[in-house]
């Protein structure tokens, strides 16, 4: 439990390992964290709408390309600065964007389909390009935990679902049609509310991050 006390100059709080301040620094991290998700939740938003609403038409299908740049760039912006106290599964997640992110670059960039189309006819070639959501999806159960939020509580199980049940065919496209837009608003939900959130719970206790470095260092 972080409790705060406020002095004429800053804001000090007691963390579980000793006191601790936010600097601005800190607040200007938690707001590039959450642009990230709003380019990543905005893009996702916008080609999932133009895909059910115009269909899989070539125009659409190339813009998915573009859009889905955009995905990825502001999902590993918000992966640069999230505050996640275990540094391992940070990186974890850094990597499986990088994974996902370099994999589908290179398909964009060898195949003459475009990626979206090129992915719904080799469905296993999410084992590839999935790596990217399963980075998007720890950010959704990091989130469930720290602040019990409904929309990442349904998104965490909702995507691998989604994302395994394609793979092995057992969804009926209208299954697929409605998780996908249930994901996009969801998102987008998750997004925004993020936009209204106080800045300091993103932070966390900075004590623990002190505490775990120190720990590291006596190692």
């Amino acid at each position: 439990m972080v409790t705060a006390s406020q002095s004429t100059e800053t804001v000090i709080y007691q963390g579980q390992f000793g006191e601790f301040t936010i600097t601005d620094r800190d607040r200007q991290g938690v707001i590039i964290y959450r642009s990230g998700l709003a380019v990543a939740a905005l893009s996702f938003l916008l080609g999932t709408s133009l895909l059910l609403w115009q269909g899989a038409t070539p125009f659409v299908l190339n813009i998915l390309t573009v859009l889905f740049a955009f995905f990825a760039l502001g999902l590993g912006t918000s992966l640069l600065t999230i505050h996640i106290y275990l540094v391992p599964l940070h990186r974890l997640l850094q990597m499986f964007w990088l994974v996902g992110t370099v994999f589908s670059t290179a398909i964009a960039f060898s195949s003459p389909e475009p990626l979206a189309l090129f992915i719904y006819k080799h469905p296993l070639t999410l084992l590839g390009t999935g790596f990217i959501f399963a980075a998007l999806t720890g950010i959704y159960f990091k989130e469930a935990f720290c602040f019990n939020r409904l929309e990442t509580k349904l998104l965490t199980p909702l995507v691998p679902i989604l994302l395994l049940g394609f793979m092995a065919g057992i969804f009926p496209s209208e299954i697929q049609q409605l998780f996908l837009a249930s994901w996009s608003i969801l998102f987008a939900v998750f997004a925004l509310r993020k936009v209204f959130q106080a800045i300091p719970p993103d932070i966390g206790d900075k004590s623990v991050f002190s505490y775990l470095e120190n720990q590291k260092q006596q190692s």
